[in-house]
């Protein structure tokens, strides 16, 4: 079958072949009329439209954005939150026209995806301070937006208001008169396991100001938890490591976690030893998610609305592409969203001895 190009459409329907460019890439420039003609010419003829490469090198735009994440692309999928991030993401851009391409912070052989993956602009999403995607994606000068990131004075960001909600968490467990307990936090970058010197720690920005948040509280009361850390996607570590810190006699009363998956893995480290929730072992969460209100019994956990973080980074990053292309104004704004304490099941007063 000979090879249909722009001129074959353009010599069917009488027109110039610019004609029928506009027809794809300008239809403001046609009367609706005409556009359709030439458009079902290209359909009757079998033609999709111009190739996408060549598109994008006309206008100047490749019509994708990127979304950095330093965890894996399956943690994208599985993990709800991530899952629900991505999904108000998808519904904000969806106007716009604009795709989403996901980026690992990592690379294979020559390709380094946040160098050479075209895209227009991009999310940088809870991702380690120490990797060198971040820098790639700065040194491309693409519109950026951090989100769950330390803000930068030249580039929007989005964040929740963590220390206040971790300092909510953990002042909900001192009311309970907890005095014994244990963090549960998450890093992707080592040491992993338990921590004894807190200090050592490169943190991701919600790891620091969770934990941070939770001192606030704790030092003053003379409270010293264990901490132990994890990635966020290894909740069997987190159960591991969470069955050593509870099986001493003088073992923590209770348990603040980076996430409620992270609480998972410490539930699941209870019902290995025997421990009840929240008789023996209180356990407070992070983010409210789904699975807050399906594990046995319900989670009390910091609700963060991650629906809507997700819309205010697209919406963030679709204005930051068009102040790159003179097209707005105005100034880089970092905006914070409320975090707050939901109180449910898993959280009791302090047992009077040991158990």
């Amino acid at each position: 079958m000979p090879r249909v190009t722009l001129q074959t459409i353009a010599d069917r329907v009488g027109v110039s072949r610019m004609t029928v460019s506009n027809a794809f890439s300008r239809p403001d420039q046609l009367s609706p009329a005409l556009r359709e003609r030439i458009l079902g010419t290209a359909r009757d003829l079998g033609y999709a439209g111009p190739h996408p490469t060549a598109r994008a090198l006309a206008k100047g735009t490749t019509g994708a954005v990127g979304v950095l994440l330093t965890d894996s692309l399956r943690h994208a999928f599985t993990d709800q939150v991530a899952g629900a991030f991505l999904a108000a993401i998808a519904e904000e851009l969806a106007p716009t026209g604009l795709a989403i391409t996901l980026l690992t912070s990592w690379g294979t052989g020559d390709v380094v995806p946040a160098r050479d993956v075209a895209i227009d602009g991009a999310l940088v999403y809870s991702c380690d301070p120490t990797s060198p995607a971040v820098s790639w994606l700065r040194r491309r000068n693409l519109p950026l937006v951090f989100v769950d990131q330390d803000p930068v004075d030249d580039a929007p960001s989005v964040n929740i208001a963590d220390r206040s909600g971790a300092r909510a968490a953990a002042q909900h467990l001192l009311d309970l008169g907890h005095r014994r307990i244990a963090i549960a936090t998450s890093g992707a970058n080592p040491p992993h396991g338990v921590i004894a010197d807190p200090s050592t720690l490169v943190e991701a920005h919600a790891s620091r100001q969770r934990r941070l948040g939770w001192s606030d509280v704790l030092e003053p009361a003379g409270v010293k938890p264990a901490l132990l850390r994890h990635p966020l996607d290894r909740i069997d570590l987190v159960r591991r490591d969470a069955r050593a810190i509870l099986s001493p006699p003088d073992r923590p009363t209770a348990f603040l976690c980076f996430s409620d998956t992270t609480a998972v893995g410490v539930r699941q480290a209870a019902e290995d030893l025997g421990l009840r929730v929240p008789e023996d072992l209180s356990i407070v969460g992070f983010d409210d998610g789904p699975i807050a209100g399906q594990m046995q019994p319900p989670l009390t956990t910091v609700r963060q609305d991650v629906v809507a973080k997700g819309r205010a980074a697209a919406a963030a990053l679709t204005a930051e592409i068009r102040r790159s292309r003179g097209d707005a104004a105005g100034p880089v704004e970092h905006v914070v969203l409320p975090a707050s304490l939901v109180i449910r099941e898993s959280s009791g007063p302090a047992p009077r001895t040991p158990v």
